[in-house]
């Protein structure tokens, strides 16, 4: 007997029964900030299976992770139906109202011959649809801080440089990068912990802004040479030195 294949709207009935009286106890209490973490693990989670898949050819992980990044969607969706916010139905609703305004070329009368261009209109239609907002505090607040720092970094650098042309060069960054790191140098950490903190905090900064000017991912680069270590030290261990 082949195993039963379960609808959208069968899913979207098991986790409102998992919140439900006679449901999970732990599901129960869960709330929005509670299922953050989750949230966060569950994205991490995902990109990893992407990595997987790259390597194996197999998407059986890709679709469990995926899974779990909906199961979060859903669960957020039904803990503000029972508060009377909003429903699942809200979420897919307002996302495919924004996917056919971001994309007049698609839907519209709007032109867009290339992926630069796409983005360029996405921008200015995301601006508009920004006016009024009360929860945005600025342009530059409107990146969220949940973001990794280094990634943040090199976004609210972009967005500076787009508002107010302040960015540096890439010259400039990484003149002041070596100033820096001859100034971490001559540093005793043991005496002078906060300059030392200081130096450091300014050095990431400006790597993070030449990340910004070559469009290059820290975090991925970064991640791939936290690998390459492991991979490193892993191989010196089972060879015995």
């Amino acid at each position: 007997m082949s195993e039963k294949q379960y609808t959208y709207e069968e899913f979207l009935k098991i986790i409102a029964a998992l919140r439900g009286e006679n449901g999970c106890p732990w599901d129960r209490v869960q709330t929005h900030d509670s299922l953050k973490p989750c949230m966060m693990e569950e994205a991490a989670e995902l990109l990893a299976s992407i990595r997987i898949f790259d390597r194996t050819g197999n998407p059986e992980n890709m679709i469990e992770e995926l899974g779990d990044v909906l199961l979060q969607v859903v669960m957020h969706a039904q803990i503000a139906s029972e508060e009377g916010l909003f429903t699942m139905e809200d979420v897919v609703n307002e996302v495919s109202h924004k996917m056919v305004r971001r994309h007049p070329h698609v839907f519209g009368t709007g032109n867009a011959d290339t992926p630069d261009e796409v983005l360029v209109n996405w921008e200015e239609i995301k601006k508009e649809e920004k006016k009024g907002k009360d929860w945005i505090e600025s342009p530059l607040r409107e990146i969220p801080r949940e973001l990794p720092a280094l990634t943040r970094a090199a976004k609210v650098l972009k967005k500076i440089d787009k508002l107010y042309g302040k960015s540096s060069t890439y010259e400039e960054d990484t003149a002041a990068i070596c100033e820096l790191a001859a100034a971490l140098q001559g540093c005793d950490f043991r005496e002078e912990n906060q300059k030392v903190e200081i130096i450091l905090s300014d050095l990431l900064m400006r790597i993070s802004d030449v990340a910004r000017i070559t469009k290059i991912s820290q975090e991925q680069i970064l991640t791939d040479k936290i690998d390459d270590l492991i991979e490193n030290y892993e191989y010196l261990s089972d060879n015995g030195k």
